[in-house]
């Protein structure tokens, strides 16, 4: 009879152990692919290989949860809007389900039926966007939970109106008067303690000239107090006054985001629930910026289980080689 002696120290790979698998695998944390590849002489696909060990290792190692604030986002896998879904443990920091075919409701409950009925359960609130699919899928899913709408994505639908303002006013004029408004995209979004000297100085130049964009600009900034408020009623009353001052100004982007939060208002005035004071309520956005950096370390790679990996992997500890 054949015996075959089982060597722990070997790698998934016979040509490497597992220890050099961690220490390439360790060093991928902070260093590309490619450059790693060529400074230790391997092949690209080789390294990637090891990392990806050793992303299933830390995967291994990782503590299991019971989720009971989750955050709900999509990224963009491939041009032509193909997503996927990333949910989150917020009171963790970490993500902990990447996948779905889309942004569908299906795809959401995909994520569900992972988790199982009796996790689930136990959810008490969501932090998303906007988008009607994922309210659907949270609460045929998890109906004892409230919705919280993502600060981030909210205030991003209002800069896309305002710079819908931008578009139509320089369409609408010529000249030195369009002239002002070139340029200035992204000073017009930008919050004003953010601007620099010179983009605090163009929009002045602009604003005398156009009052359109002026008053838009004033109603973005304006808008940023609503998420200081810690009773519904006050809340309510800024934004009945925010959307009264709307009138008679023909800023009609603004008038539809203005119907968009009308629409969605239970979600928004959670932000005066007493209970999220501890939930972090920036990460989702925080973890959405580090994806996009490795999806850029990653061009090229169509390797949509090392996208996986990385989402699942990037904010737990990191293993160091013995």
């Amino acid at each position: 009879m054949i015996r075959q002696e089982k060597l722990t120290w070997l790698g998934k790979n016979p040509f490497y152990t597992e220890r050099f698998a961690l220490f390439v695998g360790y060093r991928c944390e902070r260093q590309d692919i490619s450059s790693l590849a060529r400074e230790l002489k391997l092949d690209w696909k080789t390294v990637k290989a090891m990392e990806k060990e050793y992303m299933q290792m830390k995967l291994v190692r990782a503590e299991a949860t019971e989720p009971l604030v989750i955050g709900i986002d999509e990224i963009s896998v491939r041009k032509g809007h193909e997503y996927r879904i990333v949910v989150s443990d917020l009171a963790k920091r970490r993500p902990i389900w990447f996948g779905g075919q889309d942004r569908s409701e299906d795809s959401l409950d995909m994520f569900f039926q992972w988790l199982g009925p009796e996790k689930t359960v136990k959810i008490r609130l969501f932090v998303m966007d906007m988008w009607r699919a994922f309210e659907k899928s949270a609460m045929g899913n998890a109906p004892q939970a409230g919705i919280l709408y993502d600060k981030f994505h909210v205030m991003r639908h209002l800069g896309e109106a305002v710079d819908k303002v931008r578009k139509s006013e320089y369409a609408r004029l010529s000249g030195e008067k369009r002239a002002f408004i070139k340029g200035q995209k992204y000073h017009l979004l930008s919050r004003k303690e953010n601007l620099t000297l010179d983009g605090a100085a163009g929009l002045r130049e602009l604003f005398k000239r156009n009052r359109r964009l002026y008053k838009a600009y004033l109603l973005k900034e304006s808008f940023d107090r609503l998420w200081d408020y810690r009773y519904p009623q006050s809340a309510r009353k800024f934004f009945d006054n925010w959307k009264d001052s709307l009138k008679w100004q023909k800023l009609e982007p603004l008038e539809q985001f203005a119907n968009l939060i009308e629409r969605h208002w239970d979600g928004i005035v959670a932000y005066c629930r007493r209970d999220i004071d501890d939930v972090p309520l920036g990460f989702v956005e925080g973890l959405n910026n580090k994806i996009r950096v490795f999806q850029r370390r990653a061009y090229g790679l169509r390797d949509e289980e090392y996208l996986r990996l990385k989402v699942l992997t990037c904010m737990l500890p990191p293993i160091e080689p013995p």
